[in-house]
């Protein structure tokens, strides 16, 4: 099973970037695939996931409006659109695929099987 982040950097704030992660070794499509970050001194956080049945979308609420989440069953492969990036989203990303589920409200919870090694992403001023 592999995950592979890429498309991390350094970018000005209020800039935008695009994470892509590329996965193999499972069959991609009859799992939940989604976003997390860390940062420095930090404890892991969710950022978005999307689901394996209706591809529905759930976001943290720091990302909601600036973040989209997208993945392509036919690549095996899963995106995250970021938007307006103010400093506090510099962190290591990480993909990873599993379950996720939304709470009334928005917000998911997640159980995840696999995971990618990161990409890290700077925002500066």
């Amino acid at each position: 099973v592999q995950l592979v982040e890429s498309g991390g950097g350094l970018v000005q704030a209020g800039g935008s970037l695009r994470l892509s992660c590329a996965a193999s070794g499972f069959t991609f499509d009859e799992y939940s695939v989604g976003w997390f970050r860390q940062a420095p001194g930090k404890g892991r956080e969710g950022v978005s996931c999307i689901t394996k049945n209706d591809g529905r979308p759930y976001y943290t609420d720091s990302v909601k409006g600036r973040f989209t989440i997208s993945r392509d069953n036919s690549k095996n492969a899963l995106y995250l659109q970021m938007n307006s990036l103010p400093l506090e989203d510099s962190a290591v990303y990480y993909c990873a695929a599993g379950f996720c589920g939304g709470h009334p409200g928005g917000t998911f919870y997640y159980a995840m099987d696999y995971w990618g090694t990161g990409t890290p992403v700077t925002v500066s001023t």
